[in-house]
């Protein structure tokens, strides 16, 4: 799922996609149904290369394709799950504060390091306490997007990135909803991926779909984050599981 800055009420019906994109990036498009109480941030850790600076991550606005998570699901015979997204808040005022993105709906930063954090406001901040707890994140970069208290209904997230390994797809899916981190939670989510040819991904495991994306997703709309001649693959982690990232390697 990902990380939050405070409580969350309830998240449910996660949905993330990755691609590569030209090496070493990667794509990214994350959905969820939030509610909270209090003004807050996802926080999306991810294994960014080294020195990549502050630039390093782009943010993509789909803004115009808030269905994309629903195109998605119809090329797949049997319907999984439905979706919901979240929303935005203010950025923080500091004068050596870190860019903010305006990105369709939503309000965005990028992290370069966890040293960083300390130039966002406190509200949208995990204490260091729970990053001790996972020192895999220690050279991570963070995307960091801004909610807004109640529930939400917005558009798709998505961005690309460096990876540090451009032989594998990362999907963040480490749990941290209340400020600790438990070697177990619960999982409802529904993952999806596509190749980038000629890399062969291992979706052993995966549902291929049924046809190539360009029979069911938009793929102008999709900024080319979908590969139009490409099949998709989805994978499901739902119910108790071990709280941590996922990866699909290659072949």
């Amino acid at each position: 799922m990902c990380c939050f800055s405070q409580p969350v009420v309830s998240v449910n019906s996660t949905k993330i996609f990755a691609r590569s994109a030209v090496s070493p990036r990667q794509y990214i498009v994350y959905s969820m149904a939030l509610e909270a109480k209090n003004d807050l941030a996802m926080i999306l850790p991810l294994p960014i290369a080294q020195g990549a600076g502050e630039n390093a991550l782009e943010f993509i606005s789909l803004k115009e394709y808030a269905k994309f998570f629903d195109d998605l699901l119809s090329g797949f015979p049997v319907p999984i799950t439905k979706g919901g997204r979240g929303v935005f808040s203010a950025a923080s005022e500091s004068a050596n504060s870190l860019v903010v993105h305006a990105v369709g709906n939503f309000e965005a930063s990028f992290v370069p390091t966890l040293n960083d954090f300390s130039r966002l406001d406190k509200r949208f901040q995990i204490p260091p306490s729970s990053w001790a707890k996972l020192p895999q994140y220690k050279t991570y970069g963070f995307a960091v997007f801004k909610l807004k208290a109640g529930e939400q209904d917005v558009h798709p997230m998505a961005f690309s990135f460096p990876r540090s390994d451009a032989s594998k797809l990362f999907f963040p899916t480490v749990h941290i909803h209340d400020g600790e981190v438990h070697t177990t939670a619960e999982f409802d989510h529904v993952l999806y991926a596509q190749g980038h040819p000629p890399e062969s991904l291992d979706f052993h495991g995966w549902r291929e779909s049924e046809r190539s994306a360009k029979n069911f997703m938009k793929i102008a709309q999709s900024k080319n984050i979908i590969s139009s001649d490409e099949h998709c693959y989805q994978k499901m982690l739902i119910g108790n599981l071990p709280n941590k990232d996922t990866w699909l390697a290659r072949f």
